[in-house]
């Protein structure tokens, strides 16, 4: 039985697969291109819920804060989002520290949290009032297929069946990509043998916009502010731990937490519910393929110290964003190969760069050697003690290391006829 025609209403010249906040900021950053869009997820667009204690939080580099000015969503995600003024970093039970200041670095803030739930909203009501976006969901993807200059999409949407075809599909359907694995892209993992377990807590004193990331034994700990009187909790646990800690009540969780965090914010006096994700480093063994570009988490997934993966995947939206653009503009087509490997080449250096140092970071400061613990620490001083290198690490985790594209600095894409650079 031959397959059922595709009519002409269902062909794109992109179609993001994932619309979660990656997959929703390519939309949005292609919206004043002569693009027709579609993002297809499987879990439908809501409106956000009444604020609630056990909010998730996600944290965001002061060069994310720019991409998002641009992409006009920052008016609506502000009113929401804590600023992070300073942050302190310590070695648990080690002579290691460093501290970093916003004044330092000449910015009004190192970074922000947001919940999760706002960032949510903020860019499901920018994609709602974008005309050339379709956004079709609940939707389950079936099979990706590409056959010389198109690439076809099946998919059941609400028990009906599409099939979209397209010059170009983005996956942006996190580290379990099913397109990636469709297409032939491998993978390249680590399995840290740790365990994030995700809370809200209320500390005694008031946070005062400072973010912790204390080193321990089992893996980092960061306490960041969320709002007032509130903070977000990601502690890495060695897997053999999380049974034992989750099945603690608050009392005895708090107590364990507070040991492994100190008295900075006096006594730890409430903790929401708790959420435990196992961690590993995923890489996709290229970014791009024929008539596919892959971007954030189906990218690569990182370790959560310093909090470097979300803003690295807004930048993989960004420079890919420009690269289309460029492309359209110059007439070509912005599925071929050449053009998608501009993109590849372009954010290679980035993704070098932080996984490089994340994973860096969680490796060290787990290792039981006592003189590899000490060059931690002496790394740690000597950054605090030496201007230049606290800046550039600052410029790394405020995303705002090495060439950034237009979005990334706060101007957005040229419009249809304005033309640009290329990306290289």
């Amino acid at each position: 039985m031959s397959a059922p025609a595709v009519a002409a209403a269902d062909h794109y010249d992109l179609v993001i697969i994932g619309g979660g906040p990656v997959g929703a900021s390519l939309a949005c950053a292609l919206a004043g291109q002569p693009l027709r869009i579609a993002v297809v997820e499987a879990v439908g667009f809501e409106a956000a819920g009444q604020p609630s204690y056990d909010d998730r939080a996600i944290a965001l580099a002061a060069g994310t804060r720019r991409i998002f000015e641009a992409l006009e969503v920052w008016p609506a995600l502000s009113p929401e989002v804590s600023p992070i003024h300073r942050i302190h970093v310590s070695d648990r039970g080690h002579f290691g520290f460093t501290r970093i200041d916003r004044s330092q670095q000449g910015v009004p803030a190192l970074g922000y949290v947001a919940p999760a739930r706002a960032l949510g909203a903020a860019l499901g009501a920018r994609l709602g009032a974008l005309p050339a976006v379709d956004l079709i969901c609940p939707a389950r993807v079936e099979r990706v297929g590409v056959t010389g200059p198109r690439a076809t999409v099946a998919l059941t949407e609400n028990g009906r069946f599409r099939e979209l075809t397209t010059g170009l599909v983005v996956a942006a359907d996190g580290a379990r990509s099913a397109v990636r694995e469709q297409l032939g892209i491998g993978t390249r993992e680590w399995n840290y043998g740790q365990t994030a377990l995700i809370t809200n807590i209320t500390p005694q004193h008031d946070h005062g916009q400072v973010a912790f990331e204390r080193f321990t034994d089992s893996g980092p700990l960061a306490i960041l502010p969320l709002g007032p009187r509130r903070c977000a909790a990601v502690w890495t646990l060695q897997d053999a731990e999380v049974e034992a800690v989750l099945a603690l009540d608050d009392a005895g969780f708090l107590k364990r937490l507070q040991e492994r965090f100190g008295f900075r914010l006096g006594r730890l006096e409430h903790a929401g519910a708790r959420h435990a994700y196992p961690l590993r480093l995923v890489r996709a063994a290229e970014s791009v393929g024929a008539r596919l570009a892959v971007i954030g988490n189906a990218a690569h997934t990182l370790h959560p110290i310093a909090g470097q993966g979300f803003n690295l995947g807004l930048r993989d939206v960004a420079a890919l964003a420009q690269v289309i653009a460029e492309a359209r503009e110059g007439g070509e087509d912005i599925g071929d190969l050449p053009v998608l490997e501009r993109y590849a080449r372009w954010r290679r250096a980035d993704h070098r760069r932080v996984i490089g140092f994340t994973d860096g970071l969680a490796r060290l400061f787990v290792n039981p050697l006592p003189p590899v613990r000490a060059v931690g620490d002496a790394g740690m001083v000597a950054l605090d003690l030496l201007p230049p290198a606290k800046r550039l690490f600052a410029r790394l985790t405020m995303g705002r290391a090495g060439r950034l594209p237009r979005l990334a600095c706060g101007v957005p894409l040229a419009r249809p006829g304005e033309g640009g650079r290329r990306g290289r």
